[in-house]
């Protein structure tokens, strides 16, 4: 059974270092939680500013990174309780990036939505050097949820229909998880 678990910025880096595939640690974050299977610690989800300079970093939360060990169901998890913790926390929306190729499904079964396409490429301009470019840079998708309805945020996006079981309390993915029997109690 998997379980939402405190993390440090150094262990949710520890894991990126050693498990993802195509990102190295971040250098900040505004918090990190841990996933566990069995009392082992399988994934972690860092939370931080938007990378993106335009972007409200009051209002909105991104998840720069997210990592697990590929047990199933724990990024959809990592993914839904982020969210809840930046709802909590007052923040109007969350959004991620994920690569061209990666298919969104965690995504998708935590009530996440497709929003746009990004170009691509690294942020270094003649004016302004000294980003990271040791990170894949094929166009991305980045992907959002709305937490409170803000009037100045615009439409949502249809996302690609990915047909697969989702668990109308948690939206987990797991079509026969525990809160399946327990439909009464959820907010849905």
């Amino acid at each position: 059974m998997l379980r939402i678990v405190p993390s440090t910025l150094k262990e949710a880096n520890a894991l990126v270092r050693d498990k993802h595939r195509h990102h190295k640690p971040v250098v900040g974050a505004r918090w990190s939680i841990g996933v566990e299977s069995d009392g082992n610690v399988v994934g972690a989800a860092i939370v931080g500013r938007p990378v993106a300079r335009m972007t409200n970093q009051y209002r909105i939360a991104e998840v720069t990174r997210l990592v697990t060990d590929g047990t199933k169901n724990a990024c959809s998890i990592l993914y839904a309780c982020a969210a809840r913790i930046c709802r909590e926390m007052g923040f109007s929306e969350i959004r991620t990036a994920i690569l061209e190729s990666e298919s969104g499904h965690s995504l998708k079964v935590s009530g996440w939505k497709f929003s746009h396409w990004t170009d691509g490429g690294d942020w270094n301009r003649p004016s302004r050097g000294g980003r990271r470019t040791d990170q894949p840079m094929c166009r991305k998708q980045i992907w959002k949820k709305i937490l409170k309805r803000d009037s100045n945020q615009g439409p949502e996006v249809k996302a690609p229909v990915i047909e697969e079981d989702i668990c109308p309390s948690c939206y987990c993915g797991i079509s026969c998880c525990e809160c399946d029997s327990n439909q009464e109690g959820s907010e849905g």
